[in-house]
């Protein structure tokens, strides 16, 4: 497209972001892959996290086709999505403290499962939280977020620290503090933003790394398919049956 086009500059931004992850991530995508196919192999159970739209990458892996059916929305209500109102709500619950303490004493998570936490800034007292208990709870913690903002902004955490400092595999999302590509002439605001796309993207990159390493070890990665396929329902069927015990949004 040509590049005096927004929607091209917008395409050529997040493609260039894209291929920045993969090539600059590479190693975190890997450990994440390996830490999810060990929880996986050895009894564990997965679980996403995100608040208001970085929730929307860690949906993305929960109970969909080609997706690993063991993962579950570790969810915080009224910080899932804008149809809380008002909307607003969902930000100031992100800078509530003890709320993550709560989440999880009230949760199925255990020692020996593993927790990936989706924050773009890694700012907020829930994100922040949320990894310090998991990892005293015993569970393995993966972050994704963007580290720009730990060199650029001002935690909002009584400690000071970032998600990133409480993860033991961090993933950087390599998005620009403010998450916007684009300004133009004639608009006050930069925007167009990529984080979505990018994030989703890794996570994607984590759910196909643990397959492949499952494989390597002789395990079938437990995957759902389509229900819009012949057979779907009947292959997702046997799958939760199998793994019903670590299948929670069933319930």
């Amino acid at each position: 497209m040509s590049d005096t086009k927004l929607a091209g500059q917008f395409f050529d931004a997040a493609i260039g972001l894209l291929e920045r992850v993969r090539d600059e991530e590479s190693e975190s995508v890997a450990a994440a892959g390996a830490a999810i196919a060990d929880t996986v192999a050895a009894g564990g159970r997965l679980f996403a996290f995100g608040a208001g739209h970085s929730s929307l990458a860690a949906q993305d892996v929960v109970y969909r086709a080609g997706g690993l059916a063991l993962m579950n929305l570790l969810a915080v209500p009224g910080t899932v999505g804008v149809d809380v109102m008002p909307a607003t709500l969902g930000s100031a619950l992100e800078r509530v403290d003890g709320l993550a303490g709560a989440v999880l004493d009230s949760s199925p998570a255990r020692s020996g499962d593993l927790l990936v936490i989706i924050s773009l800034s890694g700012r907020n007292a829930l994100p922040v939280e949320m990894a310090q208990n998991a990892r005293a709870l015993g569970l393995t913690v993966i972050g994704v977020t963007s580290v720009a903002y730990a060199t650029s902004t001002r935690s909002r955490h009584a400690s000071g620290g970032f998600l990133r400092d409480h993860c033991d595999i961090v993933l950087d999302s390599k998005i620009a503090v403010g998450d916007a590509e684009l300004t133009t002439a004639g608009v006050e605001a930069p925007f167009a933003p990529a984080s979505t796309v990018v994030t989703s993207a890794l996570m994607q990159a984590m759910m196909a790394t643990a397959a492949e390493e499952l494989v390597t070890r002789g395990i079938e990665p437990p995957l759902l398919r389509s229900g819009n396929v012949d057979g779907g329902h009947e292959w997702n069927g046997r799958v939760m049956r199998e793994y019903g015990d670590r299948i929670f949004y069933r319930h």
